[in-house]
């Protein structure tokens, strides 16, 4: 019977310790309602977006394609800088100190635009980097929450046994002492079976700006991306095959792993909507999600790389 005491008080302060850690994580949940991540003023980018006729674009500079690969085009273009690659093409034909003079200043003003898309590309990267940490840390209070609530359920099965088995074998009376095994048995597996609940708990969790919503809604303009950015993921030229953009594919997999295809479900998604009560699967998409747009985001310097690498071909 002393042993059953001490299992009991063990078990009491166990749980205790569980429910004193959970308490302090709910005191820091209501920092993670309001995003931390956006930037502290709204900069107005500019609604022009560059031309998505791709094709006329490359066959109207095409004397730049012994030079420049049709994705450096494409980029000189959003960024403006065609006029500037023209001229400095001509001011090569002349090797006075004069022209080479005006080439340094042409490759100077292209690179100024080249490194604000760079800083871009910086800026929503690491946001997107931010916003999964956020949800991260959402996602763990939300399994410490589902974890602390099986524990104590665990311990009260355990304690519902030991008890029944330990009174039963107290109780001399036969039909009493089936009876508390019984009982204890089923009380014991009630215990056990509440551990299975599918879903778990949730949490409140608001993020007005969306990211992830534009991406999906997919539409020619986002008042959240610069524009140059915005281009880059919906011009199908900066994909790998060519065949469709940076976020129609990546909307393809989403659609397929987090969503099980099922194009109802994503649209009603709380992923997809200002917040509201995530669950713990919810949340492990959505950090899912915002990484794979991270990573989508570090590659289009790639495509810049290349293009420095190019501007570095002609002036030589």
């Amino acid at each position: 019977m002393k042993k059953i005491i001490y299992f009991v008080a063990f078990s009491m302060l166990l749980t205790s310790c569980v429910s004193r850690k959970n308490q302090a994580i709910r005191q820091n949940i209501l920092t993670l309602r309001d995003s931390y991540c956006k930037a502290p003023f709204k900069y107005n980018y500019g609604n022009k977006l560059p031309s998505y006729n791709s094709d006329s674009i490359i066959n109207a500079n095409k004397e730049l394609r012994d030079k420049f690969s049709d994705q450096s085009i494409l980029i000189l273009n959003a960024l403006d800088n065609l006029d500037e690659v023209h001229e400095i093409m001509e001011l090569k034909k002349d090797t006075s100190l004069e022209s080479q003079v005006k080439v340094l200043q042409l490759k100077s003003k292209i690179n100024s635009k080249i490194t604000i898309a760079l800083t871009e590309l910086d800026a929503v990267a690491a946001e997107f980097d931010c916003e999964g940490e956020r949800v991260a840390q959402i996602g763990n209070y939300v399994d410490n929450l589902n974890d602390s609530r099986n524990n104590k359920l665990i311990l009260l099965s355990i304690v519902t046994g030991a008890a029944a088995s330990v009174a039963g074998g107290i109780v001399k009376d036969n039909s009493w002492s089936n009876t508390i095994d019984i009982g204890g048995g089923v009380l014991g597996a009630g215990f056990g079976l509440a551990t299975l609940n599918p879903k778990g708990k949730k949490v409140e969790f608001i993020h007005q700006r969306n990211l992830l919503r534009d991406v999906w809604n997919g539409k020619l303009q986002s008042p959240n991306f610069p524009p140059f950015i915005w281009y880059m993921y919906t011009e199908k030229k900066f994909s790998n095959r060519e065949q469709q953009s940076i976020i129609s594919s990546m909307k393809e997999r989403w659609l397929h792993y987090q969503f099980d295809d099922d194009k109802k479900r994503a649209d009603e998604s709380v992923i997809f909507s200002d917040g509201g009560f995530y669950r713990s699967d919810d949340l492990h998409n959505r950090a899912a999600m915002l990484n794979q747009m991270q990573s989508a985001t570090r590659t289009i310097n790639q495509n810049i790389n290349y293009l420095l690498l190019d501007l570095d071909r002609l002036i030589l």
